[in-house]
């Protein structure tokens, strides 16, 4: 299968790619930072070297270079069976007093790259009849909390996204499945002080998101919410 992951050199995407490189999979990966992305899947390739791994640096808050991504997706395989809107970034604040141009930010890295990068890979998964698009929204998506801003405002949005999604594309038999994570530890969270064991591990929420791509093509994950056992932070 040819697999696209965004946001995929560190946290909840590398360990997404984990799951699905194991399996002898094509990935097709971009990540802003070229490095973190580069030695990434060198490690990926090394893990599993029965996939075929590539990887393609872009900077997802600016709708030129995501486009670049997708062209070089199409460029480099037939058809894009699983395509995993991952990329995304957290800016904390208040709607009320957040610096100018915070939400524009967060709308751009949030919820357009996911709009443009789907709308270009989307059309080859109508012509084929199949497709499985995941986008990884959060528990900002459902509920408003102290301190979200600008990045729970997107989150929304990307739900809204992903459920509009889901209705208009159910008929050429691709499916949509929008994951809620709540708090994951993923490096964002190494210096916050929080005990690493009152959060998620990133590969409880990559193992749902590689199970739910398991199942009958009869059957459709539209929502997944995964919470640490202890409920929100």
């Amino acid at each position: 299968m040819n697999i696209v992951i965004t946001g995929a050199s560190r946290g909840l995407g590398k360990a997404i790619a984990k799951a699905f490189a194991q399996e002898g999979n094509t990935l097709l990966l971009g990540s802003q930072n070229k490095v973190y992305l580069e030695t990434m899947a060198a490690e990926l390739q090394e893990l599993a070297p029965g996939s075929r791994i590539l990887h393609f640096n872009f900077d997802a808050g600016n709708k030129d270079s995501v486009l670049a991504f997708g062209a070089w997706v199409l460029q480099s395989v037939n058809e894009v069976d699983i395509l995993v809107n991952n990329v995304g970034s957290y800016l904390p604040g208040s709607l009320h007093n957040e610096p100018e141009g915070t939400l524009e930010k967060m709308i751009e890295l949030n919820l357009y790259s996911a709009y443009h990068l789907t709308r270009l890979l989307v059309p080859g998964m109508i012509a084929n009849k199949s497709g499985h698009i995941f986008n990884m929204c959060s528990i900002a998506s459902l509920n408003a909390y102290a301190n979200g801003g600008a990045y729970s405002v997107s989150k929304f949005a990307l739900y809204g996204f992903s459920k509009n999604l889901r209705e208009e594309l159910k008929t050429f038999g691709i499916k949509v499945t929008h994951i809620l994570p709540g708090a994951t530890y993923t490096d964002s969270w190494a210096a916050s002080g929080i005990d690493p064991n009152r959060l998620q591990e990133a590969d409880d929420v990559a193992k749902m998101i590689f199970a739910a791509s398991q199942l009958s093509d009869r059957a459709c994950p539209e929502e997944i919410v995964l919470r640490p056992i202890l409920g929100d932070l």
